[in-house]
């Protein structure tokens, strides 16, 4: 029986006898002084390591059946008696769990075994494939590549500017027309969280890009107002 799977932490002892985890292991601490010179403290109890819930690593006890057994000495009355119950329980369940537990004889057990193994690794490495394909899919262009983009649509405007000499206000209108058309086709609130797989989809959007015609009659009254002013 795999010793680690035949013990309890010090932490589920403390539990069990309603004390605070840190005088658990002082008594603990107390016994194996105890056993000092006896050599045979670790059919009893072994050292080991946990996490808190801040990731931090704290030091515990294990205890086999037998330090369980030797623990439960220094408590009398109803508590000594629960706990007793309590980690019999605990030990006949892990027993009664490990004798469940098939251990294969024969050649073609071994096999089955082996196939199901791989099996149960081909689904976790299909899990991760999968994860994998989500962050590519949902990951966002960096900063320098949203400044590329800015970059693209400043030329952009500029040049439509300049082919058809427009002032300050039709700029202003062709760069709300190019970001909104922008954000509409990507389905995005702004620029940065266009997707790095629409990266180069954007330039091309972006450099190919017509003024709507909405924005363009109003180019146009702006230039009718200029004209009567």
């Amino acid at each position: 029986m795999n010793q680690i799977e035949n013990t309890l932490t010090s932490l589920e002892v403390a539990d069990m006898v309603g004390k605070d985890h840190k005088n658990v292991m002082r008594d603990i601490s107390r016994i194996i002084e105890q056993l000092d010179g006896l050599n045979n403290e670790r059919i009893y109890f072994s050292q080991d390591v946990y996490r808190d819930s801040k990731n931090r690593e704290r030091d515990c006890y294990r205890l086999t059946k037998k330090g369980c057994e030797l623990f439960s000495t220094r408590m009398t009355g109803a508590k000594g008696t629960q706990f007793a119950v309590a980690y019999i329980e605990r030990f006949n369940q892990m027993e009664d769990h490990i004798k469940q537990v098939k251990i294969p004889t024969s050649q073609r057990e071994l096999v089955q075994l082996a196939l199901s193994a791989n099996e149960e690794t081909n689904q976790r490495l299909d899990v991760v494939e999968d994860e994998i394909h989500e962050i590519k899919e949902n990951k966002l262009i960096t900063t320098e590549d949203k400044g590329t983009i800015d970059s693209h649509v400043r030329k952009k405007v500029a040049s439509i500017c300049r082919d058809l000499r427009l002032d300050q206000r039709a700029k202003s209108l062709l760069y709300q027309d190019l970001g909104s058309s922008i954000k509409r086709l990507f389905n995005v609130p702004n620029r940065g969280r266009i997707k790095d797989k629409d990266f180069m989809k954007a330039l091309d959007f972006v450099d190919t890009w017509e003024p709507s015609s909405v924005t363009k009659a109003q180019i146009h009254q702006l230039s009718l107002f200029d004209e009567t002013a």
